[in-house]
C-alpha cells in the first residue's frame, strides 16, 4: 500500500480504556482481577480486550485456567501503553488546571469614575474573600463599556451613564452625583444662591469627553436649557480637569466621588446647584442578556453591593447631595 493510500484510510486508534485494562492485567496477572480493579464486569473486560487485539492485529494475552499473562507482543504494547496513559493523565490534569484558571479569571470593563474611585476597594475586598480570583480590568467611558460587552471582550461592565441599552441586564451597585466645582478664588465660590440650570447651561465649562457617563448625565440634565455650552476643555480623564479647575481656568462638572478629597482639603469649592437640575445618578453593573455570569462575577457583584453605603454617604455629604432611591435590579 502506498503512503497516499495509507493516509486516505488511517488505522483506527486503540481505546485508552482498553490500554488501561491491558496494563492492569500485566500488574494483577488476571483479566478477572483487572476487571475488578477497574470496576467493570468480566464479560466487558473480555470484549474490550478482544476489540483491542483486533484493532492492533496482535494477540496480547495468553489465557489459562490459572490466569492471564501478556504475550511477548502484549508486553511490548503494555510498555507503550503505560507511557501513553501517563501522557493522557498529564493532559487531563493540565486541562483541569486551565479550567481552574479560567473559572477564577474575570474580565471587567469599567467607566473611569467607578474604576478610579470604587473598583480598588471592591478588588481588595474580593481578594480577601477569594484570593485565587484574578481580575483583568479595562478602563474606558460608559460607551466603551457597552461596546466591550457587545463584542464579548469582558464578562462584566460598570457604567455611570443615565441609560442602559435594552440588550443588557443591569443592577445598581452605587450612587453618585455631579458636582459643580471651582477654584477658591472664583466668583462662584462666594455666591449665596444656588446656581440655576440656565446659568450652568450658558457657562463654558471643563467637561469629560462625549460618551462618558458624566457628560451624558449633564447633557440630559441641561436638555431643558438648550444643552451645554461649548466647553473650555474636554478630556477623557478626570485628573487633568481637576488640575485645570484648581488653576482657575473655568468651573468644572465632575463626579462628587472624584472631587470629594479636593473639596475636603479646600483645593476646590463646590457650588450649590438648584435642586431642580437632576445631577444625581445611579451606578450600574451591566452584562449581556442571554449570557450567564461566571461565579467570579457574581462574587464581585456581591462585594460592590455591600459597599454601596460608603459611596452614598460621600455623595450626600456635600450641598445638594440628598439621598437617592434604593438600588434595585432590572
Amino acid at each position: 500500500m502506498t503512503p497516499e493510500a495509507s493516509d486516505a484510510h488511517p488505522r483506527p486508534l486503540p481505546d485508552l480504556h482498553a490500554l488501561q485494562l491491558l496494563v492492569c492485567v500485566a500488574e494483577t496477572g488476571s483479566l478477572g482481577r483487572a476487571a475488578v480493579r477497574l470496576r467493570i464486569s468480566q464479560p466487558s473486560a473480555s470484549a474490550r480486550m478482544r476489540t483491542l487485539e483486533r484493532r492492533l492485529g496482535l494477540r496480547l494475552l495468553d489465557r489459562s485456567t490459572s490466569g492471564s499473562r501478556l504475550t511477548p507482543a502484549g508486553a511490548v504494547v503494555g510498555d507503550w501503553a503505560r507511557s501513553l496513559l501517563e501522557q493522557a493523565e498529564a493532559l487531563v490534569e493540565g486541562a483541569a488546571a486551565l479550567r481552574s484558571r479560567q473559572d477564577h479569571r474575570l474580565l471587567v470593563t469599567a467607566s473611569l469614575t467607578i474604576a478610579e474611585e470604587l473598583m480598588p476597594g471592591w478588588l481588595v475586598a474580593l481578594r480577601e474573600e477569594e484570593p485565587d480570583t484574578h481580575v483583568g480590568l479595562t478602563v474606558t467611558n460608559s460607551s466603551g463599556v457597552i461596546e466591550a460587552l457587545r463584542r464579548r471582550r469582558c464578562d462584566l461592565g460598570f457604567v455611570e451613564g443615565p441609560w442602559v441599552p435594552d440588550d443588557l441586564h443591569r443592577t445598581v451597585v452605587g450612587r453618585d452625583r455631579l458636582a459643580v466645582v471651582v477654584a477658591p478664588g472664583h466668583p462662584w465660590a462666594r455666591r449665596r444662591r444656588p446656581l440655576s440650570g440656565r446659568e450652568l447651561a450658558d457657562t463654558p465649562l471643563l467637561l469629560r469627553e462625549p460618551g462618558s457617563g458624566s457628560r451624558e448625565t449633564l447633557e440630559k440634565a441641561l436638555r431643558p436649557y438648550d444643552g451645554v455650552a461649548v466647553p473650555v476643555l474636554e478630556l477623557g480623564s478626570t485628573a487633568p480637569l481637576r488640575s485645570a479647575v484648581v488653576r482657575g481656568l473655568a468651573p468644572a462638572v465632575l463626579s462628587a466621588l472624584a472631587v470629594h478629597e479636593d473639596v475636603d482639603h479646600g483645593r476646590l469649592v463646590e457650588v450649590e446647584v438648584d435642586p431642580a437640575v437632576p445631577l444625581r445618578r445611579l451606578l450600574h453593573a451591566v452584562w449581556l442578556k442571554g449570557r450567564e455570569l461566571p461565579e467570579a462575577a457574581l462574587r464581585l457583584l456581591g462585594v460592590a453591593r455591600s459597599a454601596q453605603g460608603r459611596s452614598s454617604s460621600i455623595c450626600s455629604a456635600y450641598k445638594g447631595g440628598s439621598a437617592l432611591p434604593g438600588s434595585s435590579s432590572v
